[in-house]
């Protein structure tokens, strides 16, 4: 998730030396921790070398917001990149608004549709065309452990809700801190899907957090959420507020925390520090009291429409390369994720994605997976938004878990 002037410095060199133009691609996007760039590197090598000049936009930020306030500013100047990350019900905003082209015909010519589930669809092809390209489904209702820290207290890694709030007392004796966690909002967005799904199950997350049912927010199976919430709250160290999730995610890598609730973005950086699932550390789901779930995200790079024949010509070659089979599993061993494409092979991949992908198909099969809430999958960004300030005030407060869901309530109620 992680230098604008060098970025128009290129956008104008272009336009005062057209003679020189070639194919190119400006590529917009908030993956600047040390494993999603190297994820992003896999795209853009075979972006180049299909010949297309990769021009690179990174917005610090995990959660977006900064990457949507740069992106409305081009929109504004009229002078949108040729491609943005962004996610789930944005794209369809930005598509309703005619601000997106598309790469039908590459999508055709490359047999997309028998490709992808239609969980990625959803949120790639809009009213019949292709304005995005996939990268990765990601899953966010996932723990991050630490083998290391969970062996100094000889404990087995938690399976439900009260046996993970009963290994926090032990964690802090052995001198560990419990829960890893970066003290920014959207990270406790991410994690209050993860603990609504975990205590109240895919029935009730639907009801809640896709259908907004007001007296589903104010019930007694929101009041668990909260009260579990409350529990997490008591987790953490001082020192939380404001901290990147990659380095929430550092200290369970180093032992410092034995545990962190983050999307399986996380494992990119425990790859990237050389650590082997299993051996150093676990990728497990958060523990399920109602049966099975799961919440996914779908990562892609969106295309804003272009008139320069040679930009567009390099949309088409980053489309090409994203949906390349091998692209998709270099893409996502760094990443931590699983690639958008049912079709391949994933021998090459760890035991978490195999995992992962195995989970999917049965959830999906299953009715219980749902679409990441705070990923603004489930829901628009401006009840997304309303409900992530009503979550961070109450993580960040000692708010009861029954003023909690009706702040909640509220404020969704408010934002519809």
């Amino acid at each position: 998730m992680h230098r604008m002037s060098m970025v128009a410095a290129v956008t104008l060199t272009t336009g005062i030396f057209p003679a020189f133009a070639e194919p190119s691609v400006e590529v917009m996007h908030f993956w600047t921790s040390g494993g999603e760039a190297a994820a992003l590197g896999a795209v853009r090598d075979k972006v180049v070398a299909g010949g297309v000049v990769w021009t690179d936009a990174p917005i610090a930020g995990g959660g977006g917001d900064a990457a949507k306030t740069a992106l409305q500013a081009r929109i504004a100047s009229g002078n949108p990149p040729a491609a943005v990350l962004i996610l789930g019900q944005n794209i369809l905003d930005w598509a309703a608004e005619g601000m997106l082209g598309n790469v039908d015909a590459l999508a055709e010519a490359e047999g997309w549709d028998a490709a992808l589930p239609q969980a990625v669809k959803d949120f790639t092809k809009v009213d019949g065309h292709y304005v995005s390209a996939p990268t990765n489904v990601h899953r966010t209702d996932m723990i991050w452990a630490s083998k290391a820290a969970f062996d100094k207290i000889g404990a087995a890694y938690p399976t439900t809700w009260e046996e993970l709030n009963a290994l926090a007392p032990k964690f802090v004796e052995a001198g560990i801190i419990p829960l890893a966690h970066g003290g920014q909002a959207w990270q406790e967005a991410y994690m209050f899907e993860a603990v609504a799904l975990g205590v109240g199950g895919a029935d009730f997350y639907r009801k809640a957090l896709i259908e907004l049912d007001d007296a589903t927010l104010r019930g007694p199976e929101m009041v668990q959420v909260f009260d579990q919430m409350a529990a997490l709250r008591g987790m953490v160290d001082a020192n939380f507020p404001g901290r990147d999730w990659n380095l929430a995610s550092a200290m369970v890598i180093n032992g410092e925390a034995a545990m962190q609730i983050m999307g399986d973005w996380a494992k990119g950086e425990f790859t990237n520090a050389g650590k082997v699932p299993g051996d150093d550390y676990a990728c497990i789901p958060v523990p399920k009291a109602q049966g099975d779930g799961f919440v996914y995200l779908v990562n892609s790079l969106s295309f804003f429409t272009q008139t320069d024949a040679d930009m567009i010509k390099g949309q088409e070659v980053l489309a090409s390369a994203i949906m390349d089979p091998a692209v998709q599993v270099a893409f996502n061993l760094a990443k931590g994720a699983i690639p958008a494409r049912t079709d391949i092979d994933l021998a090459a991949m760890d035991a978490c994605a195999q995992s992962t992908s195995a989970a999917l198909a049965t959830n999906d099969a299953g009715g219980t997976a749902v679409p990441t809430f705070a990923g603004t999958h489930a829901a628009n960004a401006s009840v997304v938004g309303a409900a992530t300030d009503a979550i961070t005030t109450f993580f960040n407060s000692d708010m009861t878990a029954a003023d909690g869901a009706t702040a909640l309530a509220d404020a969704i109620a408010a934002a519809q």
